[in-house]
């Protein structure tokens, strides 16, 4: 059963992907930037779902923090995701190393298959 790793400190976000993902996946959640590196090295998520405004640590300088882990051995290779609130911010999330990007609102069928794709 594939393990999803949501990073969202909004109810709603949260809600309306569980919504749009499959039930036979598995979603772990945390609500702060600084947890999501702990939080992978936990659950070991297939996919890792990154809102853009986490609070104390953003989407982006969680995502830069799990790359460099990466980069430095401590960590295997994650597939990570960013949930943007503009189109324009997907500049920043491939500079950050995103795999792809999600845009608010959610939609369920692009969620969907975003998740997919990147569990294929």
């Amino acid at each position: 059963m594939p393990n999803i790793l949501l990073a969202t400190k909004n109810d709603s976000v949260a809600s309306e992907l569980a919504a749009a993902l499959d039930v036979t996946q598995t979603i772990h959640r945390v609500t702060s930037g600084d947890a999501v590196l702990p939080a992978i090295r936990q659950t070991q998520p297939n996919l890792v779902i990154l809102d853009f405004q986490i609070g104390n640590m953003g989407g982006v300088a969680a995502c830069l923090e799990v790359r460099h882990a990466e980069q430095a051995g401590l960590l295997s290779p994650s597939v990570i995701y960013l949930l943007l609130d503009r189109e324009v911010d997907t500049f920043l999330a491939n500079r950050a190393g995103a795999d792809g990007v999600l845009t608010k609102p959610v939609s369920s069928y692009k969620t969907l298959r975003a998740v997919e794709q990147a569990l294929a």
